[in-house]
């Protein structure tokens, strides 16, 4: 079909912190893959942009659609779909007519065939609340609310994504000394690295590794696993874990997902955590996922602490953020992007570009952040863009703007 896929944050969206600040929530990992991704390989369409916040009108990755000014023209047959969708079922037909969408009887997207009506802000920020006289059609699928569940229900995701995937694959043939424990199915992409002395184990679920990973020796890696292009296991044990691309990772990694372009290459141990791109996690950073009473977590957001209804939930790390060696963080600690902490233990929530961490009046200065992202970036061959600078600045005072910097 020559129908195109527009992705839209809606209010809800629009809080997810501390990721909102810096990224549209379709570029989002979720299992193996991004939300856009999915919904592209779903519905068979591509997506030609996001429609976000004013502040991430400048989002420039080059592997990421753009986002929009507004709906665009009408000339084409467009969907409309929530980014906070999660869409299951193949081939999902769109049908000659324009109508609604709905998962589990919320309303989350809106067909537009070419010359019909477009949908206006007043739905793309509210889907349920300003619902036009048009059919509604369920289609299979489920709304995330929280940023968190990312986290919490990334392992069955990770399950359902292989077995969509890849329903017949064959167990590949492995080096000589990589260990295998258990009968579930393991996917190995083009030029991968497993060195000798790897452990794989399947008793708990499939293990995906992706074009080109590479796996150190004396890495023990347990499923449901997915690692990403060009990731690379330095060593340690990898649990039930989405490691995105370009990542370099080390240490005890539990029931966590690294966005991609992260690093963590030194011990440490990482459970329940979500860590967005150009993170770097210095040496024997630890984030608790347990508290000591084993009570559910609650997590800063923007409309007050929530009570998760998690036991186990780590951190939220946003985009850009470096920790020095040995950072402590508590149960259910919120990152915001941009800061650099240092000097032991920060709070629960840590403003967007704080400087230490700790003091929550004390901010990055913008230009040497940004100097700072530029040669984080550059030494993974991506280039920080003029309009990623514009982005990021525009990240830092939407935070001012909303008063999420210098809170505590």
């Amino acid at each position: 079909m020559d129908a195109t896929l527009i992705l839209f944050d809606d209010a809800i969206a629009r809080d997810w912190f501390p990721f909102c600040l810096t990224r549209p929530a379709g570029e989002l990992r979720f299992g193996t893959m991004t939300l856009r991704q999915r919904a592209e390989r779903r519905f068979g369409l591509r997506c030609a942009g996001h429609i976000a916040a004013p502040h991430l009108r400048a989002f420039d990755e080059p592997w990421a659609p753009p986002v929009l000014n507004g709906p665009p023209s009408p000339d084409r047959p467009t969907l409309f779909l929530s980014s906070r969708a999660v869409p299951d079922g193949d081939g999902l037909a769109l049908g000659p007519e324009p109508h609604l969408l709905a998962m589990e009887g919320a309303v989350c997207g809106w067909y537009a065939p070419a010359g019909t009506p477009l949908p206006d802000e007043a739905f793309l920020l509210d889907p349920a609340a300003s619902t036009p006289l048009l059919p509604v059609r369920e289609i299979p699928g489920s709304l995330l609310t929280h940023p968190w569940q990312l986290v919490t229900e990334n392992v069955e995701r990770i399950v359902s994504d292989v077995s969509w995937l890849h329903p017949d694959a064959d167990r590949p043939k492995l080096p000589h000394g990589v260990h295998v424990l258990g009968d579930g199915l393991i996917v190995v992409g083009a030029n991968v690295a497993l060195e000798p002395g790897t452990v794989l184990d399947t008793s708990g679920g499939p293990i995906w590794l992706d074009d080109h990973a590479v796996v150190r020796a004396f890495s023990r890696l347990a499923g449901p696993l997915y690692v990403g292009p060009g990731s690379t296991l330095l060593g340690g044990s990898y649990e039930a874990s989405s490691i995105g691309p370009v990542c370099r990772v080390r240490g005890e990694v539990g029931e966590s997902t690294f966005l991609g372009y992260a690093n963590k290459a030194h011990d440490g141990f990482l459970g329940h955590a979500l860590v967005g791109m150009w993170v770097n996690l210095g040496a024997f950073t630890t984030n608790s996922d347990l508290k000591n009473n084993y009570g559910r977590v609650r997590m800063w957001t923007p409309n007050g602490a929530v009570d998760t209804g998690a036991v186990k939930l780590g951190a939220l790390v946003g985009d850009h953020v470096k920790t020095a060696i040995g950072t402590l963080l508590n149960t259910g600690t919120v990152v915001g992007p941009g800061a650099n902490i240092f000097g032991g233990s920060p709070p629960k929530y840590v403003s967007p570009f704080a400087w230490g961490g700790s003091d929550p009046a004390s901010s990055h200065d913008i230009d040497r952040f940004l100097d700072t992202a530029a040669l984080a970036m550059r030494r993974r061959d991506v280039a920080l863009t003029d309009g990623g600078r514009a982005q990021l600045r525009a990240a830092r005072d939407e935070a001012v703007r909303r008063g999420w910097m210098g809170t505590s």
